[in-house]
């Protein structure tokens, strides 16, 4: 069966808050992804998934060049203006080592990154997911983004600009994605911040099915106690 027919969609499946996104005209080739050194492939049973949602401004706001290939469609304002962006469906086991570079990756076909550059907007991004995560999931890549795409696409947002105005925590942060998304509890929603505070990524954990359950501790990230600083969203 296609990975997409196992996707039982997140309880609101409306998106509050479009990107203001053109998809290329042209997307650069990215190069292949191979394990860094001592980064193993492994394929433990999937036992649960990680639904990965980046906060764009912050990204931009920490990369050195902006306009350097691998940013400026996201960053420089070629692409359009980005808040919440994909970086990645992962499969999950039962502990911290999850699968990953499950089988060898050929390049992603270019209608498929183009497809998806308003979702992720980095082909080498999309390459990469591709490779450490996709493959151990599907062996189609266009599958693989697809579910990624649905279950990104079900998901509603809180008003960043809203939070990025008020002191937040990393358990206000849970609370506010949980407020617009009827079904989800805060223990679903898990928080990461850079060594700074800032807020870094929202992941929704997701049980085999697909559907939206507790995160496990090794998922759970920031405490909700955390101070958490969000950079504001693009006007």
């Amino acid at each position: 069966m296609a990975l997409a027919a196992h996707i039982l969609f997140l309880p609101a499946a409306a998106h509050a808050q479009a990107l203001a996104c053109t998809a290329p005209d042209r997307v650069s080739v990215p190069r292949i992804e191979k394990p860094r050194r001592g980064e193993p492939a492994r394929s433990p049973k999937i036992a649960g998934y990680l639904l990965a949602m980046s906060w764009s401004p912050q990204h931009c706001a920490s990369v050195r060049n902006p306009k350097a290939p691998r940013d400026r469609f996201q960053c420089a304002g070629e692409g359009g203006r980005f808040g919440w962006v994909l970086h990645g469906l992962w499969p999950e086991s039962d502990g911290p080592a999850y699968p990953q570079w499950c089988r060898p990756a050929k390049i992603v076909p270019t209608a498929i990154l183009r497809r998806h550059m308003c979702m992720t907007p980095s082909a080498q991004l999309l390459q990469h997911e591709w490779a450490k995560h996709g493959t151990c999931m599907s062996p189609h890549p266009a599958a693989y983004f697809r579910a990624a795409e649905i279950l990104f696409g079900a998901v509603r947002f809180p008003d960043m600009r809203a939070l990025a105005a008020q002191p937040q925590t990393a358990g206000s942060v849970r609370a506010a994605f949980a407020g617009v998304n009827p079904g989800v509890a805060p223990s679903m929603i898990a928080v990461a911040t850079d060594r700074k505070g800032w807020l870094d990524e929202v992941r929704i954990c997701l049980g085999p099915r697909m559907r939206p359950q507790r995160c496990k501790p090794f998922q759970a990230g920031a405490g909700d106690r955390r101070a958490v600083r969000i950079a504001a969203p693009p006007r």
